[in-house]
């Protein structure tokens, strides 16, 4: 008889995520790995913790260096997946950065960065990714992690609130293409989570408080609170969920 749990299992699945360095890669990461994953880890820096948390678990992980402000690495990162385990069925797109500076002064370079690690590198690697789907003939996931700003304006982060728009945009065309080949693409909105990229925030006091007032759980998210939507997202529990940007936020955008 099966059981409804049956269906979050991820046990014999293959899942890269980018940016498991630390924070919410790292969370997914090993949420992943705790329903039966084995995990590709791509980040710029040492991936030592994230490895370590992920085998402790008792899943593989293969680290992958790269800098996703360039496309030029994403062939090597599904060649070395297919090498180390023969396949893939879970991309999530984690990697990310955001860049604080007055829109009037934004500079090009700011928006450029962003832009590329957040969006087009997301693109481009869900692309090869879903090329391989095709040739093994099964189907696959792909998680993009959006952000509040993918539904609100922001302050003083105008190529991050662009780039998190698109990505949920971008989830929707993906899905409304790929949906025929088993293939299904949904992302994740963060809300605001205790993390490197928020550091500055939540030392600025006011900024903090004001931040509280408004989260009607009462405090900032963890990595570990992702966990569960990205086992879901990844898993055959998620065969008719499509396109759709979840929300993680701790009631934020209900406020």
């Amino acid at each position: 008889m099966n059981h409804i749990l049956d269906k979050f299992s991820l046990a014999g699945k293959v899942a890269i995520v980018t940016g498991a360095t630390r924070g919410l890669g790292q969370g997914i990461a090993v949420g992943l790995a705790g329903a039966g994953a084995d995990i590709v880890g791509v980040g710029t820096s040492n991936l030592d913790e994230t490895k370590q948390k992920v085998e402790a678990l008792g899943r593989r992980f293969v680290e992958i260096k790269a800098n996703l402000i360039s496309q030029e690495v994403i062939p090597q990162i599904v060649e070395e997946t297919i090498k180390q385990f023969g396949k893939v069925d879970i991309l999530v797109n984690n990697a990310g950065i955001i860049r604080r500076e007055d829109a009037i002064d934004f500079t090009e370079e700011n928006w450029d960065d962003v832009m590329n690690i957040n969006l087009k590198t997301t693109f481009f690697l869900s692309q090869v990714v879903a090329k391989q789907f095709v040739a093994q003939g099964k189907g696959g996931k792909i998680i993009n992690i959006a952000s509040m700003l993918s539904f609100q304006g922001g302050i003083r982060v105008p190529s991050y609130t662009a780039s998190k728009s698109a990505v949920m945009g971008i989830t929707r065309a993906m899905a409304n293409e790929w949906a025929a080949y088993n293939i299904n693409i949904n992302a994740i909105a963060p809300g605001y989570m205790a993390t490197d990229n928020t550091a500055a925030l939540r030392g600025d006091s006011e900024r903090n408080i004001s931040i509280l007032d408004r989260i009607p759980a009462g405090r900032w998210g963890t990595p570990e609170d992702l966990a569960g939507a990205a086992v879901f997202l990844a898993s055959d529990a998620a065969n008719y969920v499509n396109g759709f940007t979840l929300a993680v936020d701790g009631g934020w955008l209900a406020r």
